[in-house]
């Protein structure tokens, strides 16, 4: 029996607790972030299909971390094979990386962290099934990481309809129809993943490892307590490994920071857009505690203080030792890990 929830059914004030609440019993304790949450809209359709649960989420931009709890034997671990319907939408797991495009198909194993993110509209497909299923039906013990499944053609493309197909259609198999068709597509996954090594070239694994700490980075910049500690734990690394990788680089993880928050001050100051705020508020919102030092690391930085700089832009003339930063050209570009 499908069932179904639209936040589009409730008053606009009831529209996200009412969510959290429907999203929390199907994902468990996950964190969730809403970027437009006084205009988040979402839906959630679940169906069953060869036993196994089948469901839709539907949803305007939201990103959301889950770290789950389990021993490696225990029986409430699942895959999740994620099917991408609308919208491109990021998954990370561990030092892994998948951007899906609409048709494209990937998986995560539910017993360890992973977390996921979409800047616009987005629609996906959730199949959960036992780990020791998917590993029996796709004749792996041990399941690559996140491979990316191409919905464009051959295969990747036959999954997509078929993933979508079990979904329109869950409710008119019976319940032997049902099974053979979870079967039948697990088999083309299988086949799919002909040549998808399930352990990494190490420099492809220092490769997805460096994407994940960028991206941790950027998404937590503006939180003053991003530590290295966070960052480590959220990459899989130790924080020790985590320092020798940017040292590798020529500088440190401090260091990295520290200009990537200078670089989003110094993007504001310029914008246009920006004119009402204050320097304060600009350097807090990027996650500076103290405008004194803030404004000490800015000049030192640039060659001029923030509000000199402001001024010098508002009398169209940047006045810096360096080429004028406020076009993208013109910044100073920090080394990035590779």
């Amino acid at each position: 029996m499908a069932e179904s929830f639209s936040t589009d059914l409730l008053a606009p004030g009831d529209r996200l607790d009412a969510w959290l609440f429907q999203a929390r019993q199907i994902c468990g304790d996950c964190r969730f972030q809403f970027p437009r949450r006084p205009l988040f809209r979402g839906v959630i359709e679940r169906r069953t299909i060869g036993g196994l649960e089948l469901t839709r989420f539907s949803s305007t931009p939201l990103s959301f971390d889950k770290s789950p709890v389990l021993n490696a034997g225990s029986p409430q671990r699942n895959c999740i094979i994620i099917t991408q319907l609308e919208g491109v939408r990021s998954y990370r797991q561990g030092a892994m990386l998948a951007t899906l495009n609409p048709g494209d198909s990937t998986f995560v194993d539910s017993g360890l962290p992973w977390s996921s993110e979409c800047g616009g509209l987005c629609s996906r497909l959730y199949l959960r099934v036992p780990l020791w299923l998917m590993q029996n039906r796709l004749h792996r013990g041990a399941l690559p990481v996140l491979p990316r499944i191409s919905g464009g053609r051959g295969l990747g493309a036959t999954l997509f309809r078929l993933m979508t197909s079990l979904y329109q259609e869950a409710d008119a198999f019976s319940p032997e129809e049902s099974t053979s068709a979870v079967e039948t597509y697990l088999e083309i996954l299988s086949a799919c993943l002909e040549g998808i090594d399930a352990a990494p070239s190490a420099g492809s694994r220092r490769g997805e490892l460096a994407k994940h700490i960028e991206y941790f980075i950027e998404r937590h910049l503006g939180e003053p307590s991003l530590s290295p500690a966070a960052i480590a734990e959220a990459a899989g690394v130790s924080v020790r490994h985590l320092h020798r990788l940017f040292a590798s680089e020529g500088s440190s993880l401090g260091e990295h920071i520290r200009e990537r928050r200078l670089q989003r001050c110094l993007s504001d100051i310029a914008d246009p857009r920006f004119a009402d705020r204050t320097i304060t508020e600009i350097s807090l919102f990027w996650g500076f505690s103290d405008s004194a030092h803030f404004s000490r690391c800015f000049k030192q930085r640039f060659g001029s203080s923030p509000r000199a700089f402001r001024a010098r832009l508002a009398n169209g003339s940047c006045g810096l030792v360096q080429p004028c930063l406020a076009s993208p050209e013109g910044a100073a570009r920090f080394p990035r890990l590779n």
